[in-house]
């Protein structure tokens, strides 16, 4: 069990990491655009999966992070990346305690309409100061430094593809490693026991508030690391990373993946930036096909594509041992 998990994680880590140079630079750059992802259905499914609150107001985070290297690079000629997410990791940490003081008193629709009432008051902040955020159409993000290593005068699409993508996918693992240790720890275990009976939590000396307050920032915290990662990859950010709309995305990343399960939300954030890649470039009405393509998908397999793909491989596991086991009792017989 143990040599089948750690090949379940090594091997989509040498997949991903080969890919610059077996795949084409569109497959690439849509890898790289769902790397960035990762953090962020991370950090939000520890408030959904892993403590039971559902938050529409995540695209805040996502855009705070965006924003910060935005400002930073732009705004003050910051262009250290580490400097970048630390900056992001800091202020996102302060946001989320203020928003999570507030919404953590409540739980089911009240959590969920307050975490979407701030994200839209943040969103109307971004258009409406358009002398400090640019309003509607935002603002550039510079070329960062890696490592302080100032990669300037390569073409933009050598920079993205094989520099900073290593880059991503090396802050990446060791996100993905650290939610690993936080769900796994004893920490873990006591938002999974607030999420299953938070009564029977406080019974056991379980602060309910404080463990819901500490689980929504490291949710902020690891969303903003992920906006740090996409600004630079997309080049710009706007209000609309912090709309409602974008909230509803990262909800349907996680759904679509399977909440249920750690890896769930990652396979759910690469099915999704594809789908809609693939849906937008195909078709003219494509968010209509792509809500009837992940309503379709959602209904058909409540648990997410993870639950679909272990029922498919239990189903022909099942099947070749049934087929192997009538082989060798018709053989006996014709004996």
């Amino acid at each position: 069990m143990t040599e089948v998990r750690h090949l379940m994680v090594f091997a989509p880590l040498i997949a991903l990491a080969i890919l610059p140079f077996t795949g084409s630079t569109y497959i690439t750059y849509l890898t790289l655009i769902s790397l960035t992802y990762v953090p962020v259905v991370l950090g939000f499914n520890l408030l959904l999966g892993y403590t039971g609150l559902l938050s529409f107001g995540h695209g805040l985070f996502l855009a705070l992070g965006m924003y910060v290297a935005a400002f930073m690079t732009f705004k003050y000629g910051i262009l250290n990346m580490e400097l970048i997410l630390l900056t992001s990791i800091v202020i996102s940490a302060i946001v989320a305690l203020g928003v999570g003081f507030v919404c953590v008193k409540y739980t089911r629709i009240f959590f969920a309409m307050l975490t979407l009432a701030f994200g839209m008051i943040f969103y109307t902040f971004l258009l409406k100061f358009y002398y400090i955020t640019g309003g509607d159409e935002g603002l550039p993000v510079l070329r960062p430094t890696l490592l302080g290593i100032s990669f300037a005068d390569m073409p933009i699409m050598d920079f993205l593809l094989k520099v900073y993508y290593y880059y991503v996918l090396i802050v990446v693992a060791l996100t993905t490693y650290v939610m690993y240790r936080i769900v796994s720890s004893h920490f873990g275990l006591c938002l999974k026991v607030i999420r299953d009976n938070p009564l029977k939590a406080e019974h056991l000396g379980i602060n309910v508030k404080r463990y819901r307050l500490y689980a929504f920032v490291i949710s902020g915290v690891f969303t903003a690391i992920g906006g740090a990662l996409l600004a630079p990859a997309v080049g710009h950010v706007d209000p609309g990373s912090s709309y409602w709309t974008t909230s509803g995305d990262i909800v349907f990343m996680t759904l679509l993946g399977g909440f249920t399960n750690f890896f769930g939300p990652i396979i759910g954030a690469f099915a999704f930036i594809f789908l809609k890649d693939i849906i937008m470039s195909a078709i003219i009405y494509w968010q209509l096909v792509f809500g009837i393509v992940l309503l379709v998908i959602v209904i058909a397999v409540p648990g997410g594509l993870v639950e679909g793909i272990t029922r498919m491989a239990n189903f022909i596991i099942s099947r070749q041992l049934i087929t192997k086991s009538g082989t060798s009792v018709s053989g006996k017989y014709a004996d």
